[in-house]
């Protein structure tokens, strides 16, 4: 739960403890997404900001993110994004590797590992949009299995 943001007036930083993010936030399949700051509970107007978490194996659906900008930073885990015609491309990421995922941009988010999870620290402005695709055979996604 988030701290009030005021004292007497005052802004003050608000923080939301581990365990208490907003979850009600968009998902798309495999890839779980919460907030630690977004205006759904913090007094933040421009930008969400939460983790995003692959289980081993586990993929995302396809997807873009409308009009924001996205920037992840892969905080431990083994993360490819696949994207372009019929996912055809991708990009391999590891701990400590930044991203930045263009708006409308269709990918799909996977965890290359079938033993660790996965663990995305992510950004975008202005909201968390996500907009959910037409799956797509993993058959298709070169090099991924599934846990």
């Amino acid at each position: 739960m988030s701290q009030s943001s005021t004292t007497e007036n005052a802004i003050v930083p608000v923080v939301t403890r581990e365990g208490h993010e907003y979850r009600g936030t968009a998902q798309s399949g495999g890839a779980i997404r919460v907030s630690g700051v977004s205006i759904q509970h913090t007094p933040a107007t421009k930008i969400w900001y939460g983790k995003v978490t692959n289980e081993p194996g586990y993929r995302s659906l396809p997807h873009h993110h409308g009009e924001a900008e996205t920037g992840g930073y892969v905080l431990s885990g083994t993360a490819r994004i696949y994207f372009g015609e019929n996912y055809q491309e991708f990009v391999d990421m590891s701990e400590g590797d930044f991203v930045f995922v263009p708006p409308y941009m269709p990918h799909v988010e996977v965890n290359m590992s079938t033993t660790e999870r996965l663990v995305w620290l992510t950004s975008r402005t202005p909201d968390n949009i996500v907009v959910n695709l037409p799956d797509v055979d993993d058959a298709t996604l070169q090099g991924y299995r599934r846990a």
